[in-house]
């Protein structure tokens, strides 16, 4: 919840700010700032979401074993691990690219601050280095934690096909739905954006999927994750139900 509050006040206020004036300043420390409260929500993300897989696997492969693994202590150790990476990764970005030099023109083809913006702008060799910088980091901190997920999620497909009830196999599949869809929402679009190359597709397209993951996902989340709750489901199911009969009413 916090990663999500965090993206989205890092872009969403300034992002209406734009649609409503048609564009609009941001000054170089400040475009710097929101890239590393960007980032910071970013790859957050990605490790709290690699330790959700690891708590519904054990849920699923081990469920002898979960309540004297996953206590208190281990699940802090996991929340702020995930955060101080989170922060460390990001200022090492941070400090690379406030030391980048940029001659013009000073306009970024984007609705918020992203690395691949700002290093267009600029104008020297050293921003080679940031690039190599970046895509050292991705392989540990973000490509990592991927293969991670996958793996938790085979082994948890080959647990549930073994469940000999069909009841038994929904309510295993139930548990680690929600965070399934996140994570296909999520990384889909981020490794489309950042892992494929720009050639192949067009700037216009980056924008609208960079728009699904730092407006879209955010609000989607509460969403997702509020539908294993029965009093939520109930009441969605009766708010549905009254619409329809009111435009049933309606169109007599």
């Amino acid at each position: 919840s916090l990663a999500d509050v965090l993206l989205s006040t890092s872009i969403t206020p300034n992002f209406l700010r734009l649609l409503l004036n048609g564009g609009g300043t941001i000054s170089a420390t400040g475009c710097i700032t929101q890239f590393y409260f960007y980032c910071v929500s970013t790859v957050s993300e990605f490790y709290l979401l690699t330790a959700m897989a690891y708590d519904r696997y054990l849920a699923i492969c081990s469920p002898l074993h979960y309540a004297s693994i996953m206590g208190f202590r281990l699940c802090l150790y996991m929340s702020l691990c995930s955060w101080g990476l989170a922060l460390l990764i990001c200022m090492i970005m941070k400090l690379l690219i406030h030391n980048l030099q940029f001659c013009g023109p000073f306009y970024i083809d984007h609705y918020f601050c992203d690395s691949s913006p700002l290093l267009e702008l600029s104008c020297t060799d050293h921003k080679e280095v940031v690039k190599l910088t970046e895509i050292i980091l991705m392989i540990p901190f973000t490509i990592l934690p991927f293969c991670f997920i996958i793996y938790t999620y085979v082994a948890i497909g080959l647990a549930i096909l073994r469940i000999s009830s069909t009841e038994g196999r929904h309510k295993a599949f139930s548990t680690c739905s929600s965070h399934l869809i996140v994570v296909c929402m999520y990384y889909r679009t981020l490794i489309i954006v950042y892992m494929v190359p720009s050639e192949g597709h067009n700037f216009n397209i980056n924008k609208m999927l960079s728009l699904l993951y730092t407006v879209g996902t955010p609000c989607f989340n509460p969403v997702v994750y509020s539908l294993r709750n029965n009093d939520i489901k109930v009441v969605l199911l009766k708010q549905l139900q009254n619409g329809i009969s009111l435009g049933d009413l309606y169109t007599m």
